[in-house]
């Protein structure tokens, strides 16, 4: 039967477990679950993972996955950058459906082997230190600007043959210093007269807005006080997605721990929790709870913890805005793949909505980028690829200005448009930094 009559839902994820990591075990359930693909596909024009088993299932001899290698199935997983949008969009299979397929999170369980067994690369896993690399870029940041810089034709090829990224990819640049060291000097006072005067929120400012790019967390921060909210900004550390992408489930567990009950306290006081990153948010909202389902602080934080957008929708709903100026915009807003992921709605487009005379323009298609998979040598061709029909989606209207909710998505599809032929905008920044400047803030 295809299709289920009950809702979506995921198992929690039984890393601890060790028949998760039998590695027989692993490949018959790869095989059986590429099979179902197989006979379905739906996600065809999805990421590149379901072209490439399509096309080595039509070009093998029988012309089924049983002709498939174990490193055909790897190749698979290798393509998959946990967007989680065939679970979230496309598979009529999911569970509570007999087949009980869950493709995201059987990659993430090949990658948990593979870690366990030393085959994460030495690039992969260097990388996922965020905070560690973050402090270290913030204190540097001078000298590390200028080597990760698309422009120098000295350190970029360098680092493409030393480290596998990209000469072309879009490395974020490093602030002077973290953001959230700064923000508490700069926060500014609750607005006596905001509609939400009383409520307390901490902005959680995630890897990049804390040490790359505060454009978005300085925005947040200013429209929630222009409403009467407290604010502050709190980084007890990484979320830990980037080794969740390694399959590194410890260090996410262990991150999963120590951030919950880091922010338990605050929430007993009253405070809101709001990560500034899409990622971040779905982190802590649904993917911790499924690693660490008994941990009742874990519980506490995924019910405390909103969405930017999600955050400004619910505030309008439930004691209202500060009333904002018309804004005669055309917007292209790129509903994020993390966004998505969140199954909120498109909350980005509810809120530009807010803005009177705005007209806001979804495109729901992934921008290709999917983490720091993207800026990879043997990625970074199919992550334009990917993205193409996205920046031909955003642009198709020549819209006033271009959003979207990740923060890596942005400067990759100013990238895609480029490639394309087109000028693109000089930023594709969050859609709260036009809620900002719709309050002139």
């Amino acid at each position: 039967m295809e299709g289920s009559l009950g809702a979506p839902t995921r198992h929690n994820i039984p890393w601890q477990s060790e028949d998760w990591y039998d590695e027989a075990a692993l490949e018959a359930e790869l095989r059986r679950v590429y099979d179902i693909c197989h006979g379905c596909r739906r996600c065809f024009n999805l990421c590149d993972s379901f072209p490439l088993l399509f096309d080595m299932i039509d070009e093998s001899e029988n012309e089924e996955v049983d002709d498939l290698s174990s490193a055909d199935l790897k190749a698979v997983v290798d393509a998959c950058t946990l967007c989680d949008m065939c679970f979230m969009t496309k598979c009529p299979y999911v569970p509570p459906h007999e087949f009980d397929l869950d493709f995201p999170h059987l990659m993430l369980r090949h990658r948990a082997v593979e870690h366990r067994k030393g085959k994460t690369s030495l690039a992969d896993r260097e990388l996922a230190k965020m905070t560690r690399n973050g402090k270290a870029g913030t204190v540097l940041s001078g000298a590390a600007n200028w080597a990760t810089s698309e422009s120098n034709g000295l350190t970029r090829p360098l680092m493409e043959a030393v480290v596998g990224i990209d000469a072309r990819a879009h490395v974020p640049p490093f602030r002077e210093s973290p953001f959230a060291n700064s923000a508490q000097a700069v926060v500014p006072a609750p607005n006596p007269d905001g509609p939400a005067f009383g409520r307390k929120v901490i902005l959680y400012a995630g890897c990049h807005d804390n040490f790359n790019d505060a454009t978005p967390g300085e925005a947040a921060m200013k429209v929630l006080a222009h409403n009467g909210l407290q604010v502050r900004v709190e980084y007890p550390d990484c979320c830990g997605m980037p080794k969740l992408e390694n399959g590194d489930m410890a260090a996410v567990a262990n991150a999963a721990e120590r951030i919950s009950g880091y922010f338990a306290p605050l929430i007993a006081e009253g405070w809101d929790i709001v990560p500034l990153t899409t990622s971040c948010a779905l982190m802590l909202k649904f993917e911790w709870p499924l690693i660490e389902p008994d941990n009742a602080q874990v519980e506490l934080l995924s019910k405390h913890t909103f969405d930017v957008s999600e955050y400004i929708v619910a505030l309008s709903k439930e004691t209202g805005l500060a009333p904002i100026a018309p804004m005669a915009k055309t917007i292209g807003v790129h509903f994020a793949c993390h966004a998505r992921a969140q199954n909120m709605g498109p909350k980005a487009m509810e809120m530009l909505r807010l803005i009177p005379e705005a007209k806001p323009q979804l495109t729901d298609r992934c921008s290709g980028h999917g983490g720091k998979w993207g800026i990879f040598k043997q990625n970074f061709d199919t992550a334009l690829k990917v993205g193409r029909p996205t920046g031909r989606a955003l642009t198709k209207t020549d819209p006033d200005m271009i959003v979207s909710e990740c923060p890596l998505a942005g400067p990759h599809l100013r990238q895609v448009i480029e490639a394309s032929g087109k000028e693109p905008p000089s930023r594709i920044g969050h859609p709260i930094e036009v809620m900002a400047l719709a309050y002139a803030l």
